[in-house]
């Protein structure tokens, strides 16, 4: 069904001819008014709202042309081809720059690298300088040669200095095997140090071992038998003996004397308990202890002692005990003996046998009494007579390993 056209206006200009938009692009491109149709307003039926002009425009608005579409994809072109411009632009800039700083970095390293060959050329002019200075090659032959007669003669000196050395080496061990047997004497003398004795021989006995000489072999038999007869010496506790006087001292200074006591009255008294006569024989028994007479007094009963007589006695029997001390640190038997001997016969003559202090210290030196502070030491000098015989024949013509190194050239 065609669609008649709308009747011509005589008020309305002539229209001119329609030109393509693509053919000149310089002319803009004229719309043609549209016409809306005139419609007449439809009555609504009663009760119904009546709905809104601007609406039904909306509904019938004129649709978008083509032309204007295709302006808007070249606009949106144009900016996507100024955006790329941009870009390229943007990176030309940073490559200039990165160019730039490539440029600088490559002039410092062009000039260090000249003030580097500058350094080397005056390190080649100074070795030149040395390599001048150094001799010819037939004067460095005459020197290796030199040098090589030189550390052979020094090999050689060498050598005899430590056969030398070696052989005085062996004396100094020898000499202290002779001297560590010398101490073990006088220990054994003068202290009668059993145990340090002991160990100085074997010390001895040790050195001779490490010297692998068989003429030593007499010697090492008579410390051989030294040793043994140390080992079966029994070492007397002499510290021991002395820590035991020690304490006996201590216990000495507080020795007290106690009083006669009279338990006959006490029993007479006890036995009468009964009697209606007891109160005065109380107050009689009360009255005679201020005197009294025993006609058959105990032999146990001792003069009493106080103040300075027990002050004297105190002191007598400290020294004694100091006295056997003395003589268990330094081996007198026999002074030992007797210094025990006389604190024994001060505290049987001054103290009762009842007193319980007195009591227990005479049993402790009884005890102690029966110890030996003093030993039948060994004789060293056998071994040490052998030990400096193997001395002297190792200093004589091919006596021994020593004297053969010393006659070699």
């Amino acid at each position: 069904m065609s669609e008649t056209a709308p009747p011509h206006d005589p008020q309305e200009p002539p229209r001119k001819p329609a030109t393509d938009p693509l053919k000149d692009p310089i002319r803009e491109p004229v719309r043609e008014p549209v016409r809306e149709p005139i419609r007449e307003p439809v009555r609504e039926p009663l009760g119904k709202p009546a709905q809104p002009a601007h609406s039904t425009a909306a509904a019938t608005g004129p649709a978008v042309p083509v032309r204007s579409r295709t302006s808007q994809g070249l606009a949106v072109l144009a900016l996507l081809i100024g955006a790329c411009g941009l870009g390229v632009g943007g990176w030309a800039a940073w490559q200039l720059r990165q160019l730039d700083a490539g440029q600088r970095q490559q002039g410092a390293q062009v000039q260090s690298l000249a003030s580097a060959n500058q350094a080397i050329g005056e390190q080649a002019r100074s070795l030149d300088a040395r390599l001048s200075q150094l001799p010819a090659a037939d004067e460095l032959e005459d020197r290796r040669r030199l040098v090589a007669q030189l550390q052979s003669d020094q090999q050689r000196l060498g050598q005899r200095l430590e056969t030398v050395l070696g052989a005085s080496r062996q004396d100094w061990r020898l000499a202290e095997a002779e001297h560590l047997v010398r101490l073990a004497s006088l220990r054994l003398s003068a202290l009668q140090d059993v145990n340090s004795a002991r160990a100085l021989v074997q010390g001895a006995d040790d050195i001779l071992r490490e010297q692998d000489d068989p003429n030593a072999f007499a010697a090492r038999e008579q410390l051989a038998r030294s040793l043994a007869a140390l080992q079966a010496t029994e070492q007397p506790d002499r510290t021991g003996l002395f820590l035991q006087l020690a304490a006996l001292r201590e216990q000495a200074a507080q020795l007290s004397a106690l009083a006669p006591q009279f338990e006959a009255d006490r029993e007479a008294v006890s036995t009468a308990s009964d009697d209606s006569t007891l109160h005065w024989r109380q107050w009689w028994a009360r009255i005679s202890s201020f005197f009294r007479i025993d006609f058959n007094p105990d032999a146990n009963v001792r003069p009493l002692l106080a103040g300075q007589g027990l002050n004297q006695v105190r002191l007598a029997l400290r020294l004694a005990l100091e006295q056997a001390q003395w003589a268990a640190l330094n081996g007198e038997q026999a002074v030992f003996k007797q210094a025990l001997g006389q604190a024994r016969e001060i505290l049987i003559r001054n103290f009762n046998q009842d007193n319980t202090q007195s009591s227990s210290l005479l049993a402790s030196l009884d005890k102690l009494a029966s110890s030996r502070v003093t030993v039948a030491t060994p004789d060293l000098a056998n071994s040490l007579a052998a030990l400096q015989a193997y001395m002297a024949r190792r200093h004589q013509p091919g006596g021994g390993p020593g004297g053969e190194q010393e006659r070699q050239p």
